[in-house]
Parts: structure tokens; C-alpha cells; sequence
């Protein structure tokens, strides 16, 4: 590849996707896009339950096994990654949630005195979610109903998800109608980044419309192996496509760097920029001793509980057979029913400690007997109801290693879900609340037996069994390179998320974050990518 660019963003996830089509745009400046994935055009990524159809192995899909837990026992487990244009948002379950304006103030007072004029305070953040978002219920100071992101409400509602909302609500939390809104607490119904039964991912929202700007350039199947330089300046990059020989290519300004919070830190340590007596571990130079790279890994634990329903409700085969052909056809006809949905339509924010309290957790209800790939042959499947839980503000923190100095060997991820014993015990806390719903009103007379947790014993001790063996990822890695004050020696990044130590190289994607937000991170990624193209246009 011989042309020569302005940029060059590595992943075209959430982030990348919105850093790259604004460069180009607003900017003007000649950008190339390289993203390891595939195209994000197909029916099933598009239909907004589609992804239940490939989530257990797909071309689409990038599985990281991490190192045994001992804390769970030795337990592996996995953490998908998307690997498509548009990333974990053209594979989720398209959530649309910022998490709440303390999560961002926290930062902001992080970096408070070496933020270089730039704020990261929920003031400063929100312009730019509003800017993003199309919704098509809610405005107001909170909301945006002109941006290019679609959020909408659920396009259809199983009656499952609303005997959960009643059930919570018979609980005595209240309902809320935006989670998004002045306050997280409460139990409602979620919006998400779809439209009319179509996904809104970063790919359709932002790179769609630029796809005929001679501007931005987009390769796919472009794995990067290392970041170049000039000096102590990034330059360019060298990648493989399609598994081919090596290629190089340069630019001339920024390298954003977007490859998701547990490969990012890989390419930095394989750039030589990390913890000096691991690379050389591996025999890699050193070209900056940072040995914050790979470290603070954070991760949004969850845990499922699951009950089998004595009727035929919920989603159960709804995606089989006649159950499938019957949806398709109501969906081409009237544009309704059961494929306008992701399938999660209902959740809540609660404290199980202190019901006036600042929410701990996060509910999902899932209207399936539902567990993570590697412990489906555990549970027989069903008709079920699940409800995970999340802790929201994770004490546990991992870690993210090179496995060797192979570009093409995964990295060695540790994220230590549930290590700390005040996340266990919120979480124990958090199933023995949800537990309850089963029982309540009108929920309790669906209900035939609990599917998990599998044992019948739900002391905490038993739960606390439960939850070890059964903990996941929520999807959130996020926190590995992440933005912190002068002398912090742990701070990766300056609060313009420029790498210390480095000219010309940013990171722009989960990995930025100080600490995780308070509810699912994709739409906080794309307001990172947001402000890291204002930023480096000059705008902040």
C-alpha cells in the first residue's frame, strides 16, 4: 500500500468507526480505516436477534480463552470480541446505555490539575452522546433526536419481560422510563441502537455515509501486527492482509489506535511501549517503559439465574422452524413482531444493600434458559426465563500479558471476575434479590422449577458456588491503557488520550477509561471516538 495518509485508525470498532468517518468528514483529512474483521453486511447482523443465531462460533466472532482463575477454581472462560466492521456494536444486543454523570465526573476529578484544557465531566461528555443519538421517543437536555446513531424502544415486547417489570416493580422499585435519564434506579424497559428491525451499529451510523468520501479509505482483513516510528514519533503501521505478506504504511499526523481493550495493549507491548521486564521476556526492545499497558483490566461480571416456565412463553425456538418462517413473514409484511427485538427488552438498577442507594447492579431479562457457550451442556434448554446480574462498579481488576512475540498468538487475559470479595458479595446479594422476583407476583404462578442456580441449596454459601461457577464476562473489558494524571506511573495516557512518552499515537477505545462505567460501554466508546477526532482537530 503506497498511498500516504493524514490518519490511520487500527480497528474499526464503536471507537474507530467514529473517529475515522469524522476525520474524513469534518476534517478532511485523507484517513485509512484498517480494521482485522469482515464486512458487517449480513441478514443476521442486521436483524437485531440475528446474533443469537451466530454467538456461539462465527467468522464474526473472536473468542479469547482467558488463563486458568484459581480463584474460580481453575476455571477457563471466554471473552468475544467482535471481528466485523463496527465491532461489539454490529454483535451485541444493541443496549443503548451511557452509564450515569458521577462515572464521568469521577474521571474528570481523576485528571483534574494535568488535563492539558480538557474536561472529562459529564457536562463535557454529554454534548456528545446528544450529538450521536437519534432517538425516536425522548429529547430534551438529555437526549438527541438528530444524531446518526438510531435508538429506539424495544420494536416488540414479550409478555415474559413485562411480568418481570411488574414482578420488580410488586418489589417495590420503582419504574423508570429511561435509564439514560436523571437517574439509573428502577426497573423498566431498555433502548437500544436498532431501527424499524434494523441494526444501528458505528459501521451503518458513521462509515455508511462516508462510503463514497474519497476521504476515508477502509480495509478489511487487515491484521496489524506493530506500530513504526520515526524517532520517538508513531508513523506508521505494518499488517497483514488476509494473512498475506507483510505490508506497511505511513502517515503523516495522528495513529489511532482502536483495537479493543484486550488487543490494544497486545500491539503497544509488541510496539515495544509496556512493562520493560516483559517485553524483554519475550525478547522485544523496549521503546517506552510503561507499565501501565495491560494492567487495570476491568470487566462488568454477570451471572445467570435461570427458571423453566410452565407454559409455552418466552423466545424458545421462536428462531426454528415454523416458529422462525411465521416471524420472518410478519416482519416482511407488517415489520412486527419478534425479529424487531434483541431479545432483551427489560432490566433494571437496584441496591440489594439499600434500595435508596446508588444502584450496584444491573439486571438483564432474558426471556430463554441462557448461560454462556461454555456451560450450555450444563442446563437443558426449554421453555425459561433468565435474569443476569452485573456488578456495575467492579473492585476486581486483571490483566492483559503477551503469550509470546508472535503478532499472531492471543493474548494471555486474566480479567479476575468476582476475585475481590466485596464484588462476590454484591453479587450474592444481587441473586438472592432477583431469586425473589421469581416468587413474586405475576411471575410466581408462571414458574415451574428453577434451572440454575443448579443446586438447591441457596445459602450464601451455595451461591457463592453458583456464582463461581457460572460468572462471565458482561462484554465490558475496558481500563488497559487507561488516561490518568501527571506521576501517575500507571497512567498510560494524558487526558487527550495521547500515549506518554510518544508523538503521534492516541488510543481510542475502551482501553482509555479510568474505571468502567455504571451499565453497558458501547455507547461510551463511540463518545470516546467522538472526542478523540475533536481533539485532534483542534476542536477541544
Amino acid at each position: 500500500m503506497t498511498d500516504r495518509y493524514d490518519h490511520i485508525v487500527i480497528g474499526g470498532g464503536a471507537a474507530g468507526c467514529v473517529a475515522a468517518a469524522r476525520l474524513a468528514r469534518d476534517g478532511k483529512a485523507k484517513v485509512l480505516l484498517l480494521e482485522a474483521g469482515h464486512s458487517n453486511r449480513h441478514p443476521l447482523l442486521d436483524m437485531p436477534p440475528g446474533i443469537f443465531k451466530m454467538i456461539n462460533g462465527s467468522r464474526y466472532m473472536r473468542y479469547h480463552r482467558t488463563v486458568a482463575q484459581p480463584h474460580l477454581d481453575g476455571r477457563v472462560h471466554e471473552i468475544a470480541q467482535g471481528n466485523v466492521l463496527g465491532g461489539g456494536s454490529s454483535v451485541n444486543a444493541q443496549v443503548y446505555m451511557r452509564g450515569r454523570p458521577s462515572d464521568y465526573d469521577e474521571w474528570d476529578t481523576l485528571l483534574e490539575g494535568s488535563n492539558d484544557g480538557v474536561g472529562w465531566g459529564w457536562k463535557d461528555v454529554l454534548p456528545h452522546f446528544r450529538r450521536m443519538e437519534g432517538n425516536n421517543r425522548l429529547g430534551g437536555d438529555l437526549h438527541g433526536n438528530e444524531g446518526p446513531l438510531l435508538v429506539s424502544d424495544p420494536g416488540h415486547i414479550d409478555q415474559t419481560s413485562r411480568w418481570f417489570v411488574q414482578a420488580v416493580q410488586n418489589m417495590g422499585v420503582p419504574f423508570n422510563p429511561d435509564f439514560n435519564g436523571t437517574s439509573q434506579k428502577g426497573v423498566g424497559f431498555y433502548q437500544f441502537m436498532n431501527r424499524d428491525g434494523k441494526r444501528s451499529s458505528s459501521a451503518y451510523a458513521f462509515i455508511e455515509p462516508e462510503k463514497n468520501n474519497p476521504k476515508l479509505t477502509v480495509q478489511l482483513r487487515c491484521e496489524v501486527s506493530e506500530i513504526l516510528f520515526d524517532g520517538d514519533r508513531a508513523c506508521g503501521v505494518a499488517f497483514h492482509k488476509d494473512g498475506g505478506p507483510r505490508q506497511e504504511v505511513h502517515c503523516s499526523g495522528d495513529i489511532v489506535l482502536s483495537a479493543g481493550a484486550l488487543v490494544t495493549p497486545k500491539l503497544l507491548m509488541l510496539s515495544g511501549i509496556g512493562p520493560s521486564d516483559h517485553l524483554a521476556e519475550h525478547g522485544i526492545a523496549c521503546r517506552h517503559h510503561a507499565p501501565g499497558v495491560g494492567q487495570n483490566l476491568i470487566d462488568h461480571p454477570e451471572v445467570p439465574m435461570s427458571v423453566y416456565l410452565n407454559g409455552a412463553y418466552g423466545y424458545y425456538r421462536q428462531g426454528e422452524g415454523w416458529h422462525m418462517l411465521r416471524n420472518g413473514l410478519q416482519f416482511k409484511l407488517f415489520g412486527t413482531g419478534p425479529i424487531t427485538t434483541a431479545g432483551v427488552e427489560a432490566g433494571a438498577f437496584i441496591n440489594p444493600h439499600d434500595p435508596d442507594g446508588i444502584p450496584s447492579i444491573q439486571a438483564f431479562c432474558v426471556p430463554i434458559v441462557y448461560v454462556d457457550r461454555d456451560r450450555r451442556d450444563l442446563v437443558k434448554d426449554g421453555y425459561g426465563l433468565t435474569i443476569t446480574t452485573v456488578v456495575v462498579k467492579p473492585r476486581s481488576r486483571g490483566e492483559v500479558r503477551l503469550a509470546s512475540a508472535d503478532p499472531a498468538a492471543p493474548p494471555l487475559v486474566s480479567p479476575n471476575l468476582l476475585k475481590d470479595d466485596a464484588d462476590m458479595r454484591e453479587m450474592i446479594a444481587a441473586q438472592r434479590f432477583f431469586l425473589k422476583a421469581f416468587r413474586q407476583s405475576p411471575l410466581a404462578s408462571r414458574v415451574d422449577r428453577i434451572a440454575l442456580p443448579q443446586s438447591p441449596d441457596l445459602s450464601d454459601e451455595g451461591l457463592h458456588t453458583h456464582c463461581k461457577a457460572f460468572v462471565k464476562t458482561n462484554y465490558h473489558p475496558a481500563g488497559t491503557a487507561r488516561m490518568g494524571p501527571d506521576g501517575d506511573p500507571l497512567a498510560v495516557l494524558d487526558a487527550r488520550m495521547r500515549v506518554r512518552g510518544i508523538r503521534g499515537l492516541r488510543v481510542c477505545d475502551m482501553s482509555a477509561v479510568p474505571d468502567i462505567n455504571a451499565g453497558n460501554t458501547n455507547a461510551p466508546a463511540m463518545m470516546l471516538g467522538d472526542r478523540c477526532a475533536d481533539m485532534i482537530m483542534g476542536r477541544i
